[in-house]
């Protein structure tokens, strides 16, 4: 495979790079991709093009960013529906009773303002005396129309009429409010025209009180007046419907459908166009991919590996020249894979790859959820894998389903496209992907597995095998110190491998911890013949405290025995014939790994595997030299597998460009004395549904206590003395369907859980989990309810 040196690994030999799980695909041309060829999930991009130029705005850790829309602000709570109806209702009856006693006379003293305000000889002497001259009578029209105005203006604000529009036609979108509001456009002109509602005339009068009656000689100047009318009546409807957005959308759509001649290149390239290369002056190649983009030649996972190749590569201009002269021969298969893989075979969840996001699930609508957060996107990535995540929930509750297969996906994505390294680890029988999905699949215990499973972890250094080994054996011992547990086998690999150039066997190392007089005779004239004194002197000294009070040796034989089972005959083999996998072959290369073990028929020989995995893991991957991959290890079921020492381990990872995912049962899964520092290890923490209350309480505890503003209100009835105060009272309640009250407010701060242990034991929905979350940059993401159900 033509890499242009992508992927190649200092000092790692070509034995030492595992083969693909299968045959690597043939070379024929390359196919048309869309980012999710195999049915999309919802709400994916049809086209490559589409899933670059989508916005991906920043936000706080977790949101998943792909055409992320922040929630509207949130609305304080409002009167109910039926007392908003209720209360236009009331209030235009109200309104047509009061103008119908003002048109019928039964108001006294109505015009006494106006009287006052315009010359006593256009009005009848007496109190109740109407206007005697035209110009009071024009005076009156427009005295009614201001009064028709004001008592519009009462009623609307009296029943709330603007909160029923926002709520019941603005709320239902367009085109429903267009369409509501030119109804009652319609309506409202229909009233002016028929003068049930005072405008025409009123208008009509004020023009020829300013310009003079001959103005209306001109049937121009009348026509030019009625067409100003209506539009007058129409504006206001208009605004609210907000036609002219939806008429300049609507031309919008039409003009971008409609065919249009091919246009320069803009100035600022968009996405799709690679902008990078087109700035450091490689315009050949950018034209390139952009038209494989354009012809959807290209998929998500060869954006990404591209980008991320000119990313590494962007200080060594040869590189740079090679992967130019790759991408103008080969388009978008350029700088593929080791094993030559442009997609996994099927996709579960939703991914991003310019991100690196997964999403999992989606903030419920809870009180506990901030407002902001309810209904957004939860999504994993490096950033936040790189503090390590502990999951815990019963079995059922979805951690394989819905955490460690979309995890495993994401990371194996990530690796097609050269960040990352992933190694997933379970039970015989679990499914976090296909094998063809995978760079290495160990089956311990299967005899169709295409590898070994190496239990020194490619180390050539015998204390550094005996630490890493003696973890797995005997981390879970309590009384036995693993140093010594570590020394014992250093005393016993370091003289083995300085007579037959390997590490033993697992029957070999057998016989020699149970103190084999043959096998320690037969090593010690070797070591004699060889002239190795200094090994020798080794094997010499634990010949001696062999037996001895707390000797390791019979507990290590007991462990080892535990591997040295006919179903495991073909694995764990050092000599020239085996073929081992070795977890150092991680450091560099951007591999996919599944190990699977047989939990059901020997579920302590698995255990120990675990273990030895997560040893070996944590050891190699702090004491990697060249940390440009993040290397995540997916643990699906850690029973029995943490140990002080992986703790001490997990916390490093951070530091290095790593993560591991842990998933237990329950937190009594591991030893009581580690129950704080685990929990205190990792960045992310998971509880499922269905944890119980000491589980919860754990959770409960590291999540910490937040302050919260507690508001008391005491509701106090009001009472009225007046007659006059009574009634308005009682029109007031059979407006708004309440009684009057004076509110007493009471405004507290107090201190509370996030999240209790009774609230996580018994009030988490099924397919639901809470979420916290930390980067390695230290920037947390308080417990989140989150529905693993929404995608």
């Amino acid at each position: 495979m033509d890499t242009e040196g992508m992927y190649d690994a200092r000092g790692t030999g070509a034995d030492r790079v595992p083969r693909p799980a299968g045959p690597p695909p043939a070379a024929p041309p390359p196919p048309t991709y869309a980012p999710h060829p195999r049915r999309p999930p919802a709400g994916e991009p049809a086209g490559v093009e589409e899933w670059l130029r989508t916005p991906r705005p920043v936000r706080e850790p977790g949101v998943w960013r792909y055409g992320h829309v922040p929630r509207p602000p949130e609305r304080p709570e409002g009167v109910s529906d039926r007392s908003l109806l209720v209360g236009v209702l009331i209030s235009a009856l109200c309104g047509l009773l009061l103008w119908s006693l003002w048109r019928n006379g039964y108001i006294p003293y109505r015009l006494v303002p106006l009287k006052l305000f315009t010359p006593g000889d256009w009005w009848y002497a007496g109190t109740f005396g109407g206007p005697r001259t035209i110009q009071g009578a024009d005076a009156l029209t427009v005295y009614e129309a201001v009064l028709f105005g004001l008592l519009v203006y009462g009623c609307g604000r009296l029943g709330n009429w603007p909160e029923v529009f926002r709520r019941h036609v603005a709320g239902r979108g367009q085109p429903f409010l267009a369409v509501a509001t030119a109804a009652a456009a319609a309506l409202a002109q229909l009233l002016v025209w028929k003068d049930a509602v005072p405008v025409v005339r009123p208008v009509l009068i004020l023009v020829a009180s300013v310009a003079g009656g001959e103005i209306y000689q001109s049937q121009t100047v009348v026509n030019l007046l009625y067409a100003l009318i209506t539009l007058g009546v129409l504006w206001p409807f208009a605004r609210l419907g907000r036609w002219w957005p939806l008429l300049a959308e609507r031309r919008a759509k039409a003009t971008a459908t409609a065919p249009r001649a091919p246009s320069s290149p803009p100035d600022a390239p968009t996405p799709d166009q690679w902008p990078e290369l087109r700035a450091a002056g490689r315009t050949d190649a950018a034209d390139a991919l952009t038209a494989a983009v354009r012809t959807g030649r290209m998929n998500d996972v060869d954006v990404a590996r591209l980008r991320h190749a000119w990313a590494v590569g962007r200080g060594d201009p040869r590189r740079l020249d090679a992967l130019d002269e790759a991408v103008l021969r080969a388009g978008g298969s350029a700088a593929l894979h080791p094993s030559g893989a442009r997609d996994l075979p099927r996709r579960t969840a939703r991914h991003d790859l310019l991100t690196g996001q997964v999403q999992i699930g989606a903030c419920a609508d809870d009180p506990h959820n901030p407002y902001d957060r309810r209904g957004s996107g939860v999504a994993l990535e490096p950033a936040l894998l790189g503090t390590s995540l502990l999951a815990v929930g019963p079995p059922g509750s979805g951690k394989s389903a819905r955490l460690v297969r979309p995890v495993v996906e994401s990371l194996a994505l990530q690796a097609l496209a050269g960040r990352a390294a992933v190694l997933a680890v379970g039970g015989a029988g679990d499914d976090p992907g296909p094998d063809d999905a995978f760079d290495v699949v160990v089956r311990i215990g299967d005899p169709s597995s295409g590898h070994d499973l190496d239990l020194y972890g490619g180390t050539t250094d015998p204390d550094e095998a005996a630490r890493v080994l003696a973890e797995g054996l005997v981390g879970d011992v309590t009384a036995l110190d693993s140093r010594r547990a570590a020394t014992t086998l250093a005393q016993l690999l370091g003289p083995y491998r300085a007579v037959h150039g390997h590490f033993p066997g697992v029957p070999a190392l057998r016989e020699l911890l149970d103190g084999d007089l043959a096998a320690v005779e037969a090593l010690r004239e070797a070591l004699t013949a060889g002239g190795h004194g200094a090994m020798l002197r080794e094997l010499e000294a634990r010949a001696r405290q062999r037996g001895g009070a707390g000797d390791p040796g019979p507990v290590l034989a007991d462990r080892i025995a535990l591997l040295d089972r006919p179903a495991f005959a073909p694995f764990f083999a050092t000599g020239a014939d085996a073929r081992p996998f070795s977890l150092r072959s991680l450091e560099h290369l951007p591999l996919r790994v599944r190990i699977d073990l047989p939990e059901r028929a020997h579920a302590e020989a698995s255990r120990l595997l675990t273990r030895l995995v997560l040893a070996q893991f944590t050891a190699i991957a702090a004491a990697r030299t060249d940390r440009s991959l993040f290397t995540c290890l997916v643990l699906d079921d850690a029973t029995h597998a943490v140990t002080a020492e992986t703790v001490r381990g997990i916390r490093r990872l951070r530091s290095v460009n790593a993560g591991a995912v842990l998933t237990l049962r329950t937190v009594d899964d591991v030893p009581e004395e580690l129950h704080t520092a685990l929990l205190g290890a990792v960045g992310c923490r998971m509880a499922f549904s269905g944890v119980t209350t000491w589980d919860g309480k754990r959770f409960s505890e590291v999540w910490g206590k937040e302050w919260v503003e507690t508001r008391e209100v005491a509701q106090h009835a009001v009472f009225a003395d007046q007659p006059f105060t009574r009634a308005l009272h009682g029109l007031r309640k059979l407006v708004t369907g309440k009684a009057v009250t004076r509110d007493a407010v009471t405004v507290r701060r107090v201190e509370r859980e996030r999240w209790s242990a009774s609230e996580l034991a018994y009030q988490l929905p099924p397919g639901h989990a809470v979420l916290s979350l930390t980067t390695v940059e230290g920037e947390h993401v308080s417990p989140l309810l989150v529905d693993l159900g929404s995608r």
